[in-house]
Order: C-alpha cells, then structure tokens, then sequence
C-alpha cells in the first residue's frame, strides 16, 4: 500500500429511483451498470443506494460514503423550489428525498458531488436555485432507445470544469454532448452558490448545460448530458469522473489522517 493512500477505493454512492410501473426492471439495471462501470474504470468503489434499499445498508452507505453521485432520472418535485407543477412530470417523491438526505450528507461532511442530468438540476434546487419545468426540444432517446439527440456545448473557459477537460489549454471551447432531458436550467434559475461554467443553444435563451460550486475548496460540479453514454460523449468526458473519484479519494485520505491523528493524542 503506497504510503497515506488508503487501502480501499473511495466509496462513491450512486443515488437511483426504483423501476416505475412502465419501466424495465433489466433496462434500468443495464443504465445503472453504466454508471457503475464509470465509476469503476475512474477507481472508485461504486455503492448504488434506491429508495427501496434497506434502511441499514442506505445508513452504512452514507457512513462511509466519500463522493455522491447523482444520477439521471424522474423530475424532482417543484415544491422543492416554491413552484407548482408547470410541466413537470412522473416525479419521483421517494427518490427526492433519498438524494435531498444523500445531499445533507454529503455537504455536512463537504464531500464531493457529481450530477448528471436529472443530478445537475438536483444540486441547483439543493443548493437554493429553481428549474425551467419544461423545454422543447431537448428530450433525445435514452440510451438504446434510438440515434442520441446531440448539440453543441460551450464550455466557459477558465472554469473547473475547462481545466478538467482541457487541462493544457481550458479557454473557451465547444464540444457536443447528448442530450436527453426536458427540463433544465435558465440563467436566472441558477443558485447564488453556484456559476453556470457550459451553456447550449436553446428556444427563448441558452441553457445551464454545465454548474459548478463557486467554493474552490469543495467540489461541487453537474453537467446536464450524460457522459456515462460514452458512445455519444467525447472522450475527455472520462476525465471528469477520474477527477471526481481522485477528489474523493483526497477526501477520504484527509478523514484518515484527522481519525489517526486524533487517536494517538
């Protein structure tokens, strides 16, 4: 074991809704098996925690968890952000609360969090910001569902999210990213916590493609496409989730060293 490093993986939870009624059980698994094989190939330790999953392993789960992982899915809920429903639709109470206690975890201890999609829009109203109910346009197949609907991306440049995926030279640039969502984030729905560091070309405006925590000393970063797709993502995308697992894997050391350090006073 190299010396410092822990001997195990971070432990990154993956938050998930259960199957609904009109949902395949196997396709879900098949797309949570795509963000486990993320998380894996960045050297995590992948943990998929579902509303459905037994109160002791969810309680163990966040324990030990050191980086969160939102994932894509159902809306949340618009009392969440002071809204009635306005185009939401299927939303998933059970889930949003699963990832609003994942969330409070996760920031109590700073850990680090990653969104994707449905993710991106739960760290804005987490983190006090709102949500567009309802865009057109932008709702592409699911995976294995048919062509992936795909746009240009541009990527703010200087932002943490630049660097992570264009570390020589993090100016302004477009990539395109997929794109399968109907909801989304507008300029004035975003979180004062928070700066939009992607946007992409929209009806009535750009749209928030990408957020990050305005805090340089926690990492806090969603992004609206789903780079687990990697058929339809260019490739730098991988280092977002290697740069999310290292953050973990630094977190995870530093309770280490404040756990040894306090047992041999």
């Amino acid at each position: 074991m190299t010396p410092g490093r822990p001997d195990r993986p971070p432990a990154i939870v993956i938050t998930r809704g259960d199957p609904g009624p009109a949902e395949s059980p196997d396709r879900v698994a098949a797309v949570t098996e795509l963000y486990v094989g993320a998380i894996a190939r960045a050297g995590g330790d992948p943990v998929v925690v579902l509303p459905s999953s037994d109160p002791s392993f969810r309680t163990e789960a966040l324990d030990r968890m050191a980086g969160l992982l939102l994932t894509g899915g159902a809306d949340l809920a618009p009392r969440l952000f002071g809204r009635e429903p306005a185009g939401a639709r299927d939303v998933d109470d059970s889930r949003d609360e699963l990832e609003g206690a994942a969330w409070q975890a996760a920031a109590s201890r700073r850990l680090p969090v990653l969104g994707i999609c449905r993710g991106l829009q739960a760290i804005n109203v987490f983190s006090g910001g709102r949500l567009t109910q309802h865009l057109a346009g932008h709702d592409g197949p699911g995976w294995q569902q048919g062509p992936p609907l795909l746009h240009r991306m541009r990527v703010v440049g200087g932002t943490q999210l630049a660097r992570i995926l264009r570390p020589i030279n993090p100016g302004t640039f477009v990539v395109q990213v997929n794109s399968s969502h109907h909801q989304g984030v507008r300029a004035a729905d975003v979180a004062p916590s928070l700066a939009a560091s992607g946007w992409s070309p929209a009806e009535g405006g750009e749209l928030v493609e990408a957020l990050e925590g305005r805090d340089p000393t926690h990492f806090v970063l969603g992004v609206q496409s789903h780079p687990e797709r990697t058929e339809s993502t260019p490739p730098e995308f991988e280092r977002l989730f290697r740069f999310f697992v290292d953050a973990a894997w630094h977190t995870t050391r530093g309770i280490a060293s404040a756990s040894t350090s306090s047992t041999s006073r």
